[in-house]
């Protein structure tokens, strides 16, 4: 019989190796899957979720934050935890801004003597108009850059910005971020060239007579001047009388008003960590809302679907080995306070994050997630999409997170968001269409669901 050599020797122990490796790795993915299963079965057949949106969205409405509602919907949070069996549930106070509307918004355009009331709302953390209102000439532009070169020529005018959002994007959050500029910063450029207010395309691809509000902001050493969107069906009517060459007039009236900042709170609860339980991974969503429509889609859905996954984690008994913390963040829409106030929030020095997960995009049907990671960490993540494929997940792309989770991102901790479809989401986003009606409740579980896949499988195997 020949002898062995140390060679041969040596590649049978790696061989072995490698196959005990592969064979393990594959135990695991097997694993993970069939507890997808249960998860999604689960899932479908409770519908938590709704449940959750129901008492949030239909029964407290919207949230602004520093409103009574906003007060309402922390103390809603801090019980629905502890009636969840949540571990570690708490209060974080923040500061928080408390713009408010007011009783009082209209606007009419005036063509000659034909005087037409339009569908307009102020823009969140707008000044008033004077009680009598602004009437002014108007002057239509597409970009900031076009209105800073209207000099002298917006002097005492009202300055209409009407860029649409590109319907030819597949992406529709990709024609919102190619729009919402005009929206955020034109009341500053204007004012720089002597405008008296502002009008803004709102921010849909649907034509309909609903505007759609948002936040804007102004900075020092630049006049203040009120802010309204108008809806797209008073957008092509302006541009319309403009384009025959007329002389367009708009009266706005404006009441409302910045108020002092009000103390309120991000909601903390926790599943802890077997093994490693300072090692955290972070799921959330905000508590606010704007103060159209019920704050559904926005981001109702990704607090209910937040609470879900994490109550579906638990009731199946699942043991992570690592902690996962569901938060409930306040003032996403107009300052994004609560988000910074959990990152700079003093915690166990032995405490890390190895991951956040964020779901802001609406309650739509998943298909995936956006992770904002270095390459090696991104590869790690990817491993998770064959559980997730079992809700259809599992595209896992780069380039994702969340306004509430980004303050993380200064300590390297990787960015993850829920990518729903998205085809919808700005027909009802920030305005009175933002109500549970429009939100159907398997896609809303199925991406609770997905969070919950994956946050288990993060906690699981770590980063």
């Amino acid at each position: 019989m020949p002898i062995e050599s140390a060679a041969s020797r040596t590649f049978s122990a790696v061989f072995v190796v490698v196959f005990f490796l592969s064979s393990a790795t594959a135990h695991a993915q097997i694993s993970y899957t069939q507890q997808a299963g249960e998860l999604t079965k689960k899932g479908l057949r409770e519908l938590g979720a709704y449940s959750l949106l129901s008492e949030l969205s239909g029964k407290i409405g919207n949230r602004l934050s520093g409103s009574p509602n906003a007060a309402k919907a922390v103390q809603w949070g801090n019980k629905a935890m502890r009636n969840l069996g949540f571990e570690k549930v708490h209060l974080e106070p923040v500061m928080v801004p408390h713009w408010v509307r007011g009783s009082v918004e209209r606007a009419a355009v005036i063509d000659g003597k034909k005087i037409t009331p339009i569908a307009i709302c102020a823009l969140g953390g707008s000044i008033a108009t004077p009680k009598k209102g602004i009437t002014a000439e108007v002057v239509e532009v597409h970009s900031l850059a076009e209105t800073k070169s209207l000099g002298e020529g917006a002097r005492g005018k009202i300055v209409f910005y009407n860029r649409p959002m590109d319907p030819t994007k597949v992406n529709t959050f990709e024609a919102y971020g190619g729009a919402v500029d005009q929206r955020s910063e034109g009341a500053v450029e204007a004012a720089k060239v002597g405008a008296v207010a502002v009008l803004v395309r709102s921010m849909t691809l649907v034509i309909d007579n609903v505007p759609h509000t948002g936040a804007m902001h102004y900075v020092d050493g630049v006049r203040e001047i009120p802010a309204a969107a108008v809806s797209t069906v008073a957008a092509e009517k302006i541009n319309s009388l403009l384009m025959k060459g007329k002389k367009v007039r708009v009266k706005l009236v404006l009441s409302c008003k910045t108020l002092p900042d009000v103390e309120s709170d991000n909601v903390v609860g926790e599943i802890r960590g077997t093994e490693k339980p300072d090692e955290v991974v972070v799921i959330g969503g905000h508590l606010d809302s704007w103060d159209k429509g019920k704050g559904a889609h926005d981001d109702g859905a990704g607090v209910s679907q937040s609470l879900e996954a994490l109550r579906l984690i638990s009731s199946l008994g699942l043991k992570p080995k690592r902690t996962i913390r569901c938060v409930l963040f306040m003032n996403e829409e107009n300052g994004l306070r609560g988000g910074i106030a959990y990152a700079a929030q003093k915690r166990s020095p032995a405490e890390h994050h190895i991951a956040a997960i964020e779901s802001d995009a609406g309650g739509f049907a998943p298909v995936g997630f956006g992770v904002n990671a270095d390459s090696v960490t991104f590869e790690k993540i990817r491993r998770c999409s064959e559980a997730l494929a079992e809700v259809g997940a599992d595209r896992i792309q780069r380039g994702g997170g969340g306004g509430d989770i980004s303050p993380l991102a200064n300590s390297g901790v990787p960015l993850i968001g829920l990518i729903p479809e998205n085809q919808r989401y700005f027909d009802y986003h920030h305005s009175d269409k933002d109500t549970i009606d429009k939100v159907n409740p398997r896609e809303l579980e199925l991406g609770a669901v997905a969070m919950a896949i994956f946050a288990y499988e993060l906690a699981q195997e770590g980063l």
